[in-house]
């Protein structure tokens, strides 16, 4: 029946997949399907069709006849296998010392930016503790003023890191710590308080200076005198007033008749005077003018020594001579006494 079937409709045959292989294959035609499957040009379940099998047992015998051939391409290409694996080797040391290389430039990296980061928190604390902040050098400081700026950075940076930074030695550190921490003025103070009080507090600075000397302690007069400023050291004594010959007022107060009214119709209606002080390389001199509203001329003026009376008495007697001169004799009579008083 199967023979029928195949030779009249082979396409048409139908095997059955849950008992196995009912057909049996040579090697053959085995090795002729799996030829076929490998250079086919269309799908794999064509060519099973054209063999009289499923694609699932093409795929099958595939695995079964190239399993052999791999064991045997397997025993030929040991030696390439070995020649691989020795290329592989050396590609991944090459890869771990770049890696290595790499982790080393990372870290050298790290350590720059973590001393950049100290050097920049050292200008800013100088900046702020010892008030330096145009053009600093960390070169230029003295060893009292990075102690002041490594102590202020303390708490953030080890002591290694900084003194590395500020090139500064530990024992130069350990000194400074204990400089800054000793005074070394103790004794003079307080042979300065003893003098102080010996004194009564009568005693300044020169004075209690040149009694230290005389007991043989050579020091300098700032010395003392920061010294006793430091201690609230101060001589009591009573502040003079400044000198003022202002006494007041002892007149009633002038009425105020121009009101800053400099405007005149006519002249000889509005006089403005003044006194001016002038330096000359012989001395001082005053210059006592009368102005007269009308035009802005000085119609008379004086020049004296010293700021009296007599300059503006003598300025009004040469105006009065002028005016005589000038024939205006009756203008002169007619201004009242008390308007001359107010002018002058």
């Amino acid at each position: 029946m199967n023979k029928w079937i195949l030779e009249l409709a082979p396409e048409k045959k139908r095997h059955c997949r849950s008992g196995g292989s009912i057909v049996e294959y040579t090697l053959e035609q085995k090795e002729q399907a799996v030829i076929s499957l490998c250079s086919r040009s269309k799908p794999a379940k064509e060519v099973a069709a054209e063999h009289g099998a499923t694609r699932e047992t093409l795929y099958k015998w595939k695995r079964q006849l190239l399993k052999e051939e791999r064991v045997h391409l397997m025993n030929k290409n040991k030696s390439d296998k070995s020649k691989d694996t020795s290329s592989i080797k050396e590609e991944v040391l090459e890869l771990r010392t770049v890696k290595d290389d790499l982790s080393l430039q990372v870290s050298e990296l790290q350590k720059e930016v973590h001393r950049l980061k100290i050097e920049r928190d050292i200008y800013e604390k100088a900046a702020e503790v010892i008030k330096k902040d145009q053009g600093i050098n960390i070169q230029t400081l003295t060893n009292r003023e990075k102690v002041i700026i490594i102590n202020a950075l303390r708490e953030s940076y080890q002591l290694k890191e900084l003194l590395e930074v500020m090139h500064m030695a530990k024992s130069s550190y350990c000194y400074q710590v204990i400089a800054i921490n000793t005074d070394k003025y103790t004794n003079l103070k307080t042979k300065v308080k003893d003098v102080f009080e010996e004194s009564s507090s009568r005693y300044g600075y020169r004075r209690i200076h040149s009694v230290i000397r005389t007991l043989g302690t050579t020091v300098s007069e700032k010395v003392i005198r920061r010294i006793m400023k430091e201690e609230n050291l101060l001589v009591p004594y009573i502040k003079r007033k400044k000198y003022s010959s202002y006494k007041g007022e002892i007149s009633p107060e002038v009425e105020n008749i121009i009101n800053r009214d400099f405007h005149a119709d006519k002249p000889n209606d509005k006089w403005l005077t003044d006194l001016t002080e002038f330096h000359i390389p012989a001395g001082k001199i005053y210059l006592s003018p009368i102005i007269d509203c009308f035009d802005g001329l000085p119609v008379s003026w004086t020049i004296g020594t010293s700021p009296m009376q007599n300059l503006l008495t003598q300025c009004l007697m040469k105006l009065f001579y002028h005016l005589v001169k000038a024939k205006n004799l009756s203008y002169i009579l007619t201004i009242p006494k008390k308007t001359l008083c107010r002018s002058f």
